[in-house]
């Protein structure tokens, strides 16, 4: 007993550092890499609009990287992947009649082509059946061996098949049946007795509280979630299993030294985020720690507790940061099979595209509340935002009544100094000026939908200036200043076009490409730094067809996530 109070002493007052000492070895202050992570999806059931969700937040956060760090982006590395392993998997393999095996590299592949088809850039897309995963996870179990944290114990407990987890008494409630099920996520739970190995959580609590607490209050964002772990935080963790009886759960990855036992799901599924950057190689630690991983709010406790806890134990530093998202409900109810209202973000990208299902999810999406999907407000954003804000403004600036040869013009000294007495082009300018400043803030905070709103507000001041300054009337006059003033009224507002496909670029990818791509931008031209007001001393013919860059699309009769008929699409005709 004396011994354990001086070790309980000594750890306290010492309790910074285990984890100070762990990020002084990384790339604690000025980060020059980016390591951004999305949680690896489970291969029970095909892909949801969740999914999809969590992969466009990293693609974004990636994308933004690639044109602000350094080295043209190139110390970026995004992951992604499948979580394949469990009992879970082994009961869904069984109902569907097939391997298990061939039920994951079916499963896995679709996430792959939903990943490729919304452009999701990632550097890796790991699964858990690959073989340097295996050797990742063995070499981990290894680690925290020699470390004293593992220990073997007979274990009893509520087990949460469908959550893979095991559950304490105050994380149950009854269901309406009067049976047990997780307070949480309503799953059933099944008792179980079995010989586990144990992980010393307790050991590590101190150490996990010192580091939620860590990067000036930020290492969680948004804060509400950094408070909820604080409040777990707040009791005595109990030590938790990280195996499972071969005998019960046989596809695994088996723990060394002991064929009877697998490596628990999450242990597991938690090590890939070094298995993608190459532990155990000794020069994994040149990308780590992750920059930001992104993941659902249901799996903070395995990502906000644990996970940093087999980190210290391993002596690896734990991740920079967690930026933590809510769910999506459909039409204001949960998103369930039971309902059959589970949104298919494959079925969803023919109705709206899948650029204009990334700009609807980026756009609404906000990561401390649940967000609500209905096919109403898709229709009313993508038309209104992507179709008569952005898409006309473009074709108003090359359509064949006011610039038939589409040109982006050279602006005219004299017209310039002009325009600038009209208050529409004060405005805009001003507006203009204040983008890039205020969209690079929102992304480094992560609020997306910020970003849009700056960019939509700008984009509104210049089709209002066009408006003002009513450019096709002066595209009857032979008289040469009112030529030059078209040409500039045009020129000033592809300017506008030319910031918002470069400030884009993260949220709609491909539709910001397009746009760039129509303004004849170089592709060396197409990074943060060159978002500086640049008005055009000489015309550049332009790569335009139609000049149309989104359809508006007409709404559908039902309007359903369940709705199979696809709307027609047709060319936005607003505008001069």
């Amino acid at each position: 007993m004396k011994k354990l109070k001086s070790y309980l002493r000594t750890k306290n007052n010492n309790k910074q550092s285990m984890v100070t000492r762990l990020v002084s070895r990384g790339f604690s202050s000025q980060v020059q890499h980016s390591f951004v992570t999305t949680p690896i999806f489970y291969v029970n059931a095909a892909p949801h609009i969740g999914h999809l969700y969590s992969s466009v937040i990293a693609d974004a956060i990636h994308r933004f990287n690639q044109i602000t760090l350094p080295n043209e982006g190139g110390a970026c590395f995004l992951s992604t992947g499948t979580d394949e392993h469990g009992l879970k998997i082994q009961q869904a393999a069984i109902k569907h009649s097939s391997s298990t095996e061939d039920y994951c590299d079916a499963i896995s592949s679709k996430y792959r082509k939903l990943f490729a088809r919304f452009h999701i850039d990632y550097t890796r897309f790991i699964r858990t059946t690959d073989t340097d995963h295996r050797q990742a996870v063995q070499a981990f179990w290894k680690s925290l061996v020699s470390s004293g944290s593992i220990y073997s114990s007979s274990y009893s407990g509520w087990y949460c098949v469908p959550d893979e987890t095991f559950l304490t008494d105050n994380q149950l409630k009854e269901n309406e049946r009067g049976e047990k099920c997780s307070a949480e996520s309503g799953h059933p739970v099944e008792w179980t007795e079995e010989q586990n190995y144990m992980f010393r959580l307790s050991r590590y609590q101190d150490d996990v509280r010192h580091w939620v607490k860590g990067l000036d209050g930020r290492r969680i964002q948004p804060d509400k979630f950094g408070r909820i772990l604080l409040d777990y935080l707040a009791e005595p963790l109990p030590d938790i299993s990280i195996s499972r009886p071969m005998n019960r759960v046989s596809w695994g990855i088996p723990v060394p030294m002991d064929i009877s036992q697998s490596v628990y799901v999450w242990l597991d599924a938690l090590v890939n985020y070094l298995t993608v950057i190459g532990y155990p190689k000794e020069n994994f630690t040149t990308r780590w720690p992750p920059t930001v991983q992104v993941l659902g709010k249901d799996i903070l406790k395995f990502h906000g507790i644990y996970w940093p806890a087999f980190l210290i134990a391993a002596n690896i530093e734990p991740p920079r940061q967690l930026l933590v998202h809510s769910h999506w409900t459909v039409d204001n109810q949960k998103m369930s099979k039971s309902k059959q209202n589970v949104v298919d973000p494959n079925e969803r990208a023919e109705l709206y595209s899948c650029e204009g299902l990334r700009y609807f999810l980026l756009r609404e999406g906000v990561a401390h509340s649940d967000g609500n999907y209905s096919d109403t407000k898709v229709l009313r954003i993508l038309n209104s935002e992507l179709a008569d804000t952005l898409g006309n403004l473009l074709s108003r600036c090359c359509g064949k009544a006011l610039n038939a040869g589409s040109i982006f013009p050279a602006v005219d000294e004299d017209a310039f100094e002009a325009l600038q007495n009209i208050d529409a082009t004060k405005r805009m300018l001003e507006v203009l000026e204040e983008m890039p400043d205020k969209t690079l803030n929102h992304y480094r905070n992560y609020n997306f939908y910020l970003v849009v709103d700056t960019v939509v507000h700008l984009l509104h001041t210049a089709n209002n200036f066009f408006e003002s300054t009513a450019p096709w009337k002066l595209k009857k006059s032979d008289n040469p200043k009112d030529r030059a003033m078209l040409k500039t009224i045009i020129s000033v507002t592809m300017e506008v076009l030319r910031q918002t496909g470069i400030v884009t670029q993260p949220i709609v990818p491909e539709l910001s490409r397009q746009l760039l791509d129509k303004l004849k931008i170089s592709q060396s031209a197409r990074r943060w730094d060159d978002l500086n007001v640049s008005f055009r001393t000489y015309d550049t013919a332009l790569g335009v067809e139609d000049g149309i860059l989104f359809r508006r699309i007409v709404q559908p009769v039902a309007q359903t996530p369940a709705s199979r008929k696809k709307p027609e699409k047709h060319a936005s005709k607003k505008g001069n």
